[in-house]
């Protein structure tokens, strides 16, 4: 990673402090809640970029795992036994592909960010839909069928999540020239 700057620094934190914000404005929904975790955690790789943008999520991350409440079930280095814990591995990985994609032009087109968001997306729940599948199964012992995962994990999540997708290249759009200028 490049030498950090205050600025990077204070981004950085500014997208730790939305995450968590994101993550209790819910939708409740069966088994997963909806929240707006994923559009802070694709506008971190959007607008902050691959390596800050990860930074911002895995910093999220570890806050919560040494313990405050900053899941949406609370914390502790426990929560990594919960089957949802998968999606939030997903965010930090689904950030930094988010970014990368995104950052090759200075001035991503919307195609462009919205293929962004979407490998993002597809990252987050490959990552969770698997991590549900085999805590279930082989830790809980609380076995659920691919088809289940299917319905709950994805079908009754990805309408929402595609319209995070779609407010994330709309909003990325007019911020990164913004974000852009101020780092010249």
């Amino acid at each position: 990673m490049k030498n950090l700057k205050a600025r990077d620094l204070v981004m950085c934190s500014l997208f730790v402090a939305l995450i968590v914000v994101g993550t209790f404005i819910r939708v409740p929904i069966p088994v997963l809640p909806f929240t707006l975790q994923l559009l802070f955690t694709m506008l971190a790789g959007l607008l902050l970029g691959p390596e800050l943008g990860a930074t911002a999520v895995v910093v999220y991350i570890i806050l919560g795992l040494i313990g405050l409440p900053v899941f949406t079930e609370g914390g502790g280095l426990a929560y990594i036994f919960k089957p949802s814990f998968g999606y939030i591995i997903g965010f930090a990985v689904g950030a930094y592909v988010t970014g990368k994609i995104a950052n090759k032009d200075k001035r991503p087109d919307m195609k462009r960010l919205l293929k962004a968001n979407f490998a993002g997306l597809a990252i987050v729940y490959s990552f969770g839909m698997i991590y549900y599948y085999l805590i279930s199964n082989f830790y809980l012992e609380s076995p659920i069928g691919v088809k289940a995962i299917i319905i709950y994990c994805f079908l009754l999540a990805i309408p929402g999540d595609i319209v995070l997708c779609f407010l994330g290249a709309f909003l990325g759009k007019r911020l990164i020239p913004i974000f852009n200028k101020s780092y010249n």
